[in-house]
């Protein structure tokens, strides 16, 4: 019998899974990717503003795995042949009073000299888990959390150190911890054993745009796509799996051998439901924060500050979070007499409520703390966009990762079934292709049956 795989989630983990099953599975296996938005891509979304090139979603990944050689997004798209950009190498900065350069040799903001007095024990028991706020703020006081470690997460998580597992979001800090009595110690452990190159770049994007890493993965996967058509419900099947597709009233079915799920995690547990109860209400405890961007294309010839940009601790109260000098940052998408891009970051956890503005106003809020925050005031836009990303990025609350196994131990029963996406192994791009891929070679071990 062919075999047939179907992927939930047509962001960049369920087509790196799908590309992955191609490889692996027998010749002739058809895959289905259904995507319920209508558009590939998930966070990875490209757009223009005053003819340049933006990204509205993800703008980069990290180059490098902390175990060395490439990352998992950089191998990806080394093999689909895609051109990459590097940034400038331009500083950021703190928007504390004033913009003040990042402390160099810091780990997530953590510093790696302190003049801690040692703990009789390792700072973390083994097999235990800490928030990274409780962790910092316990050795080094709640400013350094405040001003340092706090922006820098808030940046990738757009959550509170309070509430972030060490664990799921600074492993080879955690890892270190376990056996050093400083966290100035746990640092330097944590720093010594990456073996990243040194003077490679750190970060990358692609050249034309993130959409273009989507468009070749459809391409290279050879996928029948479905958008537009949700995934109701999951339930076995005489072989394998059955989906519920479309509205009730016009229900239609596919029977599939295997199937990977690589949607948010509450959409996750809708169909995980029917087949393990236990194991949907744990993947249904992960919380989101909901984000948003405001670009600016402002006048040419617009003074900035010489930054890439810039992160803001929460206690300035301010809605921007972050803020991307894009023009300055990408060099290769400023050209001679070409507007000045400005990217902001707005929003974290538990802000949902702020957020609940038309664009207009969040555009005004956005374009007027900027000046604040920078120092200036910035020249009116000649164009200007919102892009919403309603809860756009996971929470680890501590125990995450035992959670994330303990589901997936209960579902190692199931076969043909697999979890995929940063719901379970972490919000980047790098950790959202890695996951796709392990989930792929899941399921394929079935299809060789």
């Amino acid at each position: 019998m062919r075999k047939r795989v179907a992927i939930v989630g047509g962001g960049i983990a369920g087509l790196s899974a799908a590309l992955k099953v191609r490889e692996l599975a027998p010749p002739q296996t058809e895959i289905i990717v259904y995507e319920q938005s209508g558009v590939l891509g998930g966070k990875l979304r490209t757009g223009s503003l005053g003819g340049v090139t933006v990204e509205r979603g993800a703008e980069s990944f990290l180059m490098g795995a902390p175990s060395g050689g490439p990352s998992a997004a950089a191998r990806l798209a080394a093999r689909l042949g895609l051109s990459l950009a590097h940034p400038a190498g331009l500083p950021a900065a703190i928007a504390s009073d004033d913009l003040s350069p990042l402390p160099p040799g810091t780990l997530m903001g953590i510093p790696r000299d302190s003049s801690e007095t040692p703990s009789p024990a390792p700072l973390l028991g083994a097999g235990s888990d800490i928030s990274v706020g409780d962790l910092v703020s316990s050795r080094l006081g709640p400013d350094v959390v405040d001003q340092l470690v706090d922006p820098l997460l808030g940046g990738v998580y757009a959550g509170q150190a309070s509430g972030l597992s060490l664990a799921a979001t600074i492993p080879a800090l955690a890892a270190a911890a376990r056996h050093e009595h400083t966290l100035a110690a746990a640092v330097r452990a944590a720093q010594a054993a990456s073996k990243r190159e040194p003077g490679a770049p750190v970060f990358g994007t692609v050249d034309g745009g993130m959409t273009r890493f989507v468009a070749a993965l459809a391409a290279a996967c050879g996928a029948r796509i479905s958008l537009g058509l949700p995934v109701r419900e999951l339930l076995p099947a005489t072989y394998g799996w059955r989906l519920m597709l479309g509205p009730v009233p016009a229900t239609q079915t596919d029977d599939v051998h295997a199937v990977i799920l690589a949607v948010p995690a509450r959409a996750a547990a809708r169909l995980l439901d029917g087949i393990d109860p236990a194991a949907a209400a744990t993947v249904g405890v992960l919380d989101y924060a909901s984000v948003a961007l405001a670009g600016f294309a402002l006048p040419p010839g617009t003074e900035l500050p010489s930054l890439s940009g810039f992160l803001v601790p929460p206690s300035r109260g301010t809605l921007v979070k972050a803020a991307t000098f894009v023009t300055s940052k990408w060099t290769h998408l400023a050209g001679p007499g070409g507007p000045v891009i400005v990217r902001a970051s707005l929003g974290r956890y538990g802000e949902q409520a702020r957020l609940q503005h038309d664009d207009r106003t969040l555009l005004a809020t956005a374009h007027a703390e900027l000046g604040d925050l920078i120092g200036t005031p910035l020249p009116p836009p000649a164009e200007a966009w919102v892009q919403r990303w309603g809860g756009g990025l996971p929470q680890y609350a501590p125990g995450h990762l035992d959670r994330v196994g303990a589901v997936r131990a209960a579902l190692a029963g199931r076969p043909g079934l697999a979890l995929a996406g940063a719901a379970y192994d972490g919000v980047g791009i790098p950790a959202c292709v890695a996951s796709g891929e392990t989930a792929a070679e899941t399921v394929c071990k079935i299809l060789e049956d």
